[in-house]
């Protein structure tokens, strides 16, 4: 197939942020004067967006907090406060997207608010590689609703054939097969069942290998 058009997922596919994500709920947590969580349970959190992330925490810490708004608000100023102070960019991220550039547009499409994504992107020199960067509140409608990434292939003028979408986990796998756009999964992300459950043309455990995915689907 020819290829105009991939679209990554953020969190588990490019970059490990989960002791920053963790940093910030355990400090929520702390505001709610309630225990903290250890860092694979928050990881097992992270995939549906902020308002799931913060209501499963709550829950894990039997929390008896009323508003939830005031929990996510709560949040995401300790996450805004620092982004990227344990985030590390997988290896081989930075080679992958140089080559790919060159030949195609990059997207983001992440659950995370879009604000944070980007200035995370540029807090970690990443911001440059993408053409747009949707996140969780930037459309009606979030992963795994595959209108989020339809609205992406309108905007860019892409057919499904022509797009491909690489991410981490089982929401990133619905809402690509929903949109009927061709799907790679990074195994060293945030997914919650067994790999071999999770749809995809590819499993891949390494930015290196993606690469040869890719030219294999196009040549």
């Amino acid at each position: 197939m020819p290829l105009s058009l991939v679209v990554f997922d953020l969190d588990g596919t490019l970059i490990d942020s989960a002791a920053d994500v963790a940093n910030a709920v355990n400090s929520m947590l702390a505001d709610l004067g309630t225990g903290s969580l250890a860092l694979e349970d928050v990881r097992a959190m992270i995939g549906d967006g902020m308002a799931k992330l913060v209501d499963r925490a709550l829950a894990a810490r039997e929390c008896t907090e009323t508003d939830p708004r005031r929990a996510q608000r709560l949040f995401l100023s300790h996450y805004e406060a620092e982004p990227v102070r344990a985030t590390v960019v997988y290896p081989g991220v930075r080679a992958a997207l140089e080559a790919l550039r060159r030949r195609t547009v990059l997207a983001i499409c992440t659950n995370k608010p879009a604000r944070l994504a980007q200035v995370i992107l540029e807090k970690l020199q990443l911001a440059e590689y993408f053409a747009r960067v949707v996140g969780g509140d930037s459309l009606p409608y979030r992963k795994p609703d595959p209108r989020i990434l339809a609205e992406i292939l309108r905007e860019f003028g892409t057919a499904r054939r022509e797009a491909l979408m690489v991410g981490d986990s089982e929401v990133d796998a619905a809402t690509a097969q929903a949109a009927g756009v061709p799907f790679v999964l990074m195994t060293h992300g945030y997914h919650r069942g067994p790999i071999h459950d999770i749809a995809c043309l590819a499993a891949i455990d390494s930015f290196a290998e993606l690469g040869a995915v890719i030219r294999a689907l196009t040549e």
